[in-house]
């Protein structure tokens, strides 16, 4: 997506198909070579982040760092965030003193306000809505095992959140099979289900977690209650009875089927110990590929 010839990264859905692969061959090549550069020499990103994180956070400091660039963390406790200063204004402050902003936020229309009012690049870092560069990560540790991606099935059991969401962007751009097995009322966007169909993408709502998982190269889940919903833990669990992913369910898939969290996982619920622990399990390759992912982002952003 691009305004008044700023950059931005905000969903997967702004990228063309195109973009999109080239970015997970570079993150690729990135991770290979061992990447640094000076692309970002002289250059200040601010990390703003309302929500608390650890992958994403480290990942995208690490990854400012390799390519040359210095960060600085913004949090609303340590600024004006949590206080009445319009995000307009923050917005313009901002990209006086900086060269980029990196955002995990809870709605995305904050993300959209940081793009109108500031003058530099803006990147999803997070918001209720989507988690591209999870995601974008997730089809990097998929493409490395299977370059083909269309050839793909890929599940996912449990929230239809903003991982699922990223997921039928990215089902949409990859052309992979996604089945979401989703309980009732715990659906993901209907708007990119509709859109979805309207590019006929093979992505595919569904309530029985094994019929998801039947033949599945790939089984994805997250927690059942994510930050901001601990209220609605006890509701959730008992809405999720059913969809954790347990060995019966990794047997329903492919015989050399992987499991995919993007973590911190809670394991007894949405994951059972001997599956999360198990050779099948690439959760920590997923979190390794944070970093490459997004140095390749910030590539292509600054570049």
């Amino acid at each position: 997506m691009e305004d008044c010839m700023v950059k931005h990264f905000i969903s997967i859905r702004d990228l063309t198909p195109e973009n999109a692969l080239s970015l997970v061959r570079r993150a690729k090549a990135m991770k290979e070579a061992r990447h640094f550069s000076t692309l970002l020499q002289g250059k200040v990103l601010v990390l703003i982040f309302e929500k608390a994180s650890t992958r994403t956070r480290i990942s995208f400091e690490v990854g400012v760092r390799r390519l040359g660039g210095q960060c600085i963390l913004m949090t609303p406790a340590e600024s004006q965030l949590g206080r009445s200063e319009p995000l307009e204004d923050t917005a313009r402050v901002l990209s006086r003193y900086n060269d980029g902003m990196i955002v995990r936020t809870f709605g995305e229309e904050k993300l959209h306000q940081l793009m109108q009012y500031g003058s530099i690049p803006v990147i999803n870092a997070l918001t209720n809505e989507g988690h591209p560069c999870q995601v974008m990560s997730d089809v990097l540790t998929m493409y490395e095992r299977h370059p083909d991606l269309s050839a793909l099935n890929v599940a996912w059991i449990g929230d239809g959140n903003n991982m699922a969401n990223s997921w039928i962007e990215a089902s949409i751009r990859f052309s992979f099979a996604l089945t979401l097995a989703c309980p009732q009322g715990y659906d993901p966007d209907p708007a990119l289900l509709d859109l979805a169909r309207e590019k006929n993408a093979r992505v595919t709502l569904c309530r029985d977690p094994r019929q998801a998982a039947a033949g599945a190269h790939y089984i994805n889940t997250d927690v059942w209650a994510s930050m901001g919903q601990e209220s609605e833990q006890r509701a959730r669990e008992k809405a999720f009875a059913g969809y954790c992913v347990d060995a019966e369910l990794m047997r329903l898939a492919q015989p050399d089927a992987k499991f995919m969290h993007c973590l911190p996982a809670h394991r007894g619920e949405e994951v059972t110990e001997d599956v999360f622990e198990s050779p099948a399990s690439i959760v920590f390759d997923q979190a390794e590929n944070r970093l490459h992912m997004q140095m390749a982002i910030m590539e292509w952003v600054f570049s």
